[in-house]
């Protein structure tokens, strides 16, 4: 069953629109879904469908600024820009709690793609101790220079033009380069994907249409500072399972160098359960490309075995706690 709803965002104003998946009969375990840029949550209904429909209840909401999560249309690709991203991060932990306290007692994923994969991986430095285990999709790698130099632009144009403003130039400067494998195409999006019929709907969405303001670049820069800092991943559980996924053909992820890039960091983290899988022929979408349903069968599979190892551990604890007594 699939249900929407509503819930107050961390900015205190802004109703977050959320969808939740629900299985028939018993939920073996929970996904939470973090959903990209300029797109929305219900992009993800065929794969949540397929997730609810092997038992897992499935749930995700339209990050601030996204979907139907906006006051008015002029809110579309707009977060505040002195706290945007850590509303963002707070919105994502109190669809959790309130998860939490719908089925306590049940193994806990969460998947993250593209800016959703760099919030994943922000939340995991903060509030990962609920988990048992991430999914990281579609992420990439960007240096402390880069982003700095990134978020200085954003603050001089904010300064004639405002934070709401949406600079083609600042856009560029992200996504530019990134259809230039791809080209001649039909359109600028074919790194999205190479499934031409997804790719047409994208490109003909109107929530998957507009630019992103100066704000909303801001905050994103400084949230994705934050994974760049020295000693940043060691607030991550070292026994949290999680996965690297992303197509070969990605140009978010420098084509699966960036990807392995990060990969390798959380490994020198002392992670001691990460893993990665890069899909050949891929791009960046890969819930949404041809080979979808392979994807879809590895994710269920990586989080069956992770929910069986989180079971046994809190047996063994609970036994434990038990001999306590």
């Amino acid at each position: 069953m699939k249900h929407e709803f509503y819930y107050t965002s961390r900015d205190s104003v802004t109703k977050i629109h959320a969808i939740e998946w629900i299985p028939d009969g018993e939920v073996k375990g929970i996904l939470q879904i973090c959903h990209g840029m300029v797109e929305y949550i219900d992009r993800y209904d065929e794969f949540a469908k397929f997730m609810s429909g092997h038992g897992y209840y499935v749930v995700g909401h339209d990050h601030l600024g996204h979907g139907k999560s906006i006051q008015t249309e002029a809110d579309l690709g707009y977060f505040d820009e002195r706290k945007g991203n850590q509303y963002v991060i707070g919105d994502i932990y109190q669809l959790q709690e309130m998860t939490k306290k719908k089925y306590p007692d049940v193994p806990y994923f969460m998947l993250g793609h593209s800016m959703g994969s760099f919030l994943l991986r922000q939340y995991l430095t903060m509030y990962a101790g609920g988990l048992s285990g991430a999914v990281i999709m579609g992420t990439g790698y960007q240096g402390a220079l880069t982003l700095s130099a990134g978020r200085i632009v954003c603050r001089i144009i904010a300064a004639f033009k405002g934070w709401k403003y949406r600079s083609t130039f600042v856009d560029n400067l992200s996504f530019g380069g990134f259809n230039k494998k791809f080209e001649p195409g039909e359109t600028s999006k074919e790194w999205i994907t190479s499934d031409k019929k997804k790719r047409d709907e994208y490109v003909q969405d109107p929530l998957c249409s507009y630019t992103f303001t100066l704000g909303a670049y801001y905050q994103m820069f400084t949230g994705m500072k934050v994974l760049v800092r020295k000693g940043s991943m060691n607030r991550i559980p070292k026994t949290l399972p999680v996965l690297f996924t992303a197509g070969a053909d990605d140009p978010v992820g420098a084509f699966g160098k960036s990807v392995t890039r990060v990969y390798e960091k959380y490994k020198d983290a002392g992670i001691k359960d990460v893993s990665i899988h890069l899909y050949k022929g891929d791009r960046h979408e890969i819930l949404n490309e041809v080979d979808r349903q392979n994807v879809y069968q590895d994710i269920l599979a990586w989080i069956e075995e992770k929910k069986s190892g989180a079971i046994k551990a809190s047996a063994e604890i609970t036994g434990k706690m038990g001999r306590q007594k």
